[in-house]
């Protein structure tokens, strides 16, 4: 399936989770066989190409296609959690949301030190998390120059943001507005 015919299995849901909000929900696309086969295919490749060596994706949904893709590329999967997710020592890194502030941690045993790993993440909003798990990574001594996202929401700023910090990003789709 063609990235266009993918982004016709992409649900919008108005006003969620407020008013105003056209929420992108992949759920539609995950349920389909082919729909998920062929999204992982694409993401694969833009990986592939940008020389992954690992496949890095943020709790959770970033699970869902970064596993799959690390998969398909036979390559290792580095899940970047919440707080308080992982049985072992972890580093961390704090980092502000549009309204509040979050964070996220990993094993840093989880990367090789100078190798290439590539985020992968369903969607690509204000940047704040892609950028700060870019961040945690890179305190771990791995290269991540690359993401790859199904959906880009441009008028949010997320891929600008990213690219601002020297990580280039690839998108299947975008969807105008918030």
């Amino acid at each position: 399936m063609t990235p266009a015919e993918l982004k016709t299995l992409i649900r919008t849901v108005p006003d969620f989770p407020v008013a105003g909000v056209q929420f992108r929900d992949i759920t539609t696309l995950i349920a389909h066989g082919d729909g998920l086969k062929a999204s992982v295919a694409h993401l694969a490749a833009h990986a592939h190409d940008a020389g992954a060596q690992a496949i890095a994706g943020m709790e959770a949904r970033g699970f869902i296609f970064g596993a799959a893709v690390a998969i398909e590329l036979g390559v290792g999967f580095v899940p970047v959690r919440k707080p308080g997710k992982l049985p072992v020592e972890t580093i961390g890194i704090d980092y502000a949301l549009e309204y509040g502030a979050d964070r996220l941690e990993m094993d840093p045993k989880a990367v090789e030190q100078g190798q290439r790993v590539v985020l992968v993440d369903d969607l690509i909003a204000t940047g704040g998390t892609a950028c700060a798990a870019a961040k945690l990574l890179r305190q771990a001594g791995v290269i991540v120059d690359h993401a790859a996202f199904v959906i880009d929401l441009p008028d949010l700023g997320g891929a600008k943001k990213l690219e601002a910090i020297g990580v280039s990003v690839s998108a299947l789709m975008d969807f105008a507005g918030a």
